[in-house]
């Protein structure tokens, strides 16, 4: 096996232990026995658990971002990219269980690394709001004051709705209430 796939490997493996035990459960030799590796393999490829985490959320972090630009991508306009790209996070949060736990969990906040993914996140999605809100300014499909405030704005009232959404785990009973969320944002800033 290449060392790309055996990384690949104890990835996917530590993904699944990693959602199921949370990380403080979680040990390396659990990892190494599940991917059927030896525990110097891991660590030729994670000096630590933190690191083989961060590794993890990284790789969810991805897939949340790859999501996000096609719900944006499959927008006909700016109103439709916009309900696309909260529909698609909530729904796409709600799978990526070590990224949102990572997202939500203080207890986690001693690891670094853990502040720094929750900035590079607020960061990205700010930047993928901000676009889909200018694109609706500039076609007239929106009006907004100040772009750079209205961006993190959303994403502050996001973030508010997943306490709910996934911490009492009640996605699907909350779905409409989110439809409704959106509905109202798009009515706020729609170009009258």
């Amino acid at each position: 096996m290449k060392i790309d796939e055996t990384k690949d490997v104890i990835l996917n493996v530590a993904t699944n232990i990693f959602s199921k035990f949370g990380f403080h459960k979680t040990t390396v030799d659990e990892i190494a026995r599940a991917a059927h590796k030896a525990k110097g393999s891991v660590y030729y490829h994670f000096k630590s658990k933190e690191e083989l985490f961060q590794g993890v959320i990284d790789k969810e972090f991805q897939v949340l971002r790859g999501e996000l630009i096609k719900a944006i991508d499959s927008g006909n306009n700016a109103k439709e990219k916009l309900a696309n790209y909260i529909t698609v996070r909530m729904k796409t949060l709600n799978k990526l269980t070590n990224f949102y736990d990572a997202l939500k969990n203080d207890y986690l906040n001693y690891l670094n690394f853990i502040g720094e993914i929750r900035e590079r996140y607020d960061n990205e999605e700010t930047i993928l709001i901000k676009s889909i809100l200018t694109g609706g300014v500039n076609n007239d499909e929106f009006e907004i004051n100040n772009v750079e405030i209205t961006a993190p704005a959303i994403l502050t009232a996001l973030k508010g709705l997943e306490m709910p959404f996934f911490l009492e785990n009640k996605y699907n009973e909350l779905e409409s209430r989110l439809n409704e969320l959106i509905s109202i944002l798009i009515r706020g800033i729609k170009k009258r």
